[in-house]
């Protein structure tokens, strides 16, 4: 009787097993499609995407510009220490973008439920991409500056005026690591805007940052192009305004130093002012096919922000901060070391606060 009893029982339990696990499987199918919640409203986001276009826009142009413009206040000169606490807090910003924003990002969509266990969670992916980008811009970096000081050596400096140059006997010294300085006997060198030996570095930092913001700021943009989640989106819209606005301060520094002519700069300008709106465009056109949590673009958006991640910490901390500290400048001044580094963190912290919304 006792064995009667349990066999007619087995059903019943198979049912209840079944019963509990199907809508766990219904809401992981639910995750990997289209969400569907209170917040989605493809018509009440329409108009939040569109005020984020132009908020956006107007915020990275003021960030980007600011530094530009206040060239002619004495106190944000290159030379001054002000400039110097400036540029520490923006690269500070920089640098909590890579590991607080993009990093983490990456890895969650490529830790995703939604992608296959084999190979996507048996691999760090984002890690191992984000190593890789870190490399590739070290060697971009290494190559672009020996291009540019061997044209500096044959008297030819591109995009700022003329440069005369006489009898230069030079040697090339630490060129890598950021703070790479030439060491010249020469008996005329005459050049227009930036006299700075270290010219030619300014310059490639600020293009290969430029790089590395433009594919950052693309994918932000997409995300939010395509989601239909009024909630979210109202809340990304203003931590998005500071962070571009923050971060475009640190580009506008670097450009500065740089010493462009008006036209690249303007285009410098322009890229990094309408790429994050141009996302938002994009993800617009493709809300219908383009699925936040589709294996292709957990894939495609998880290697991109990898990849942007790792150029943006060695830029942060290679290019940026261990330049300056390392720099004669710093060196020689403990008080203008320790607000650097208090620089750093704030600009750091502010944005790690940031990471809660965006």
């Amino acid at each position: 009787m006792a064995t009667k009893s349990h066999l007619k029982l087995t059903p019943i339990i198979f049912i209840i097993f079944i019963s509990i696990l199907t809508p766990q499987v219904h809401s992981q199918s639910d995750e990997c499609g289209t969400e569907t919640n209170s917040c989605n409203d493809k018509s009440g986001a329409v108009p939040l995407k569109v005020i984020a276009i132009t908020s956006i826009l107007v915020t990275s142009m003021i960030g980007v510009s600011l530094p530009l413009v206040t060239r002619s206040i004495p106190a944000l000169h290159p030379d001054r220490n002000l400039f110097v606490i400036v540029k520490c807090f923006a690269a500070g910003i920089i640098l909590a973008t890579g590991f607080m924003h993009v990093l983490p990002d990456s890895f969650d969509m490529l830790s995703s439920n939604c992608l296959k266990e084999n190979p996507w969670h048996k691999f760090p992916f984002s890690g191992f991409v984000a190593m890789l980008s870190a490399i590739v811009t070290l060697m971009v970096d290494s190559m672009a500056t020996s291009i540019y000081s061997k044209r500096c050596r044959t008297g030819v400096i591109p995009d700022n005026g003329t440069v005369a140059a006489v009898e230069v006997d030079q040697e090339m010294a630490a060129v890598g690591a950021g703070h790479g300085h030439f060491h010249a006997h020469s008996h005329d060198i005459v050049k227009e805007g930036n006299g700075d030996s270290q010219l030619p570095r300014y310059r490639v930092v600020a293009m290969v940052l430029e790089l590395g913001i433009i594919v950052h700021s693309v994918v932000i943009g997409l995300s939010l192009g395509a989601s239909n989640n009024t909630c979210t989106i109202k809340g990304l819209v203003a931590a998005l305004c500071f962070h571009q606005m923050f971060e475009g301060m640190g580009l506008g520094g670097c450009i500065l130093q740089a010493e462009y002519k008006f036209m690249k700069k303007a285009i410098m300008v322009f890229f990094f002012s309408t790429t994050t709106p141009f996302g938002i465009a994009i993800g617009m056109a493709l809300t219908k096919s383009y699925k936040e949590n589709s294996p292709r673009s957990l894939i495609t958006v998880g290697l991109l922000n990898a990849s942007s991640a790792g150029l943006l910490i060695y830029m942060a901390l290679v290019d940026l901060l261990a330049a300056d500290f390392m720099g004669p400048k710093l060196q020689r001044s403990i008080k203008l070391q320790i607000k650097s580094y208090m620089a750093v963190l704030l600009g750091a912290g502010g944005m790690s606060v940031l990471a809660k919304w965006a």
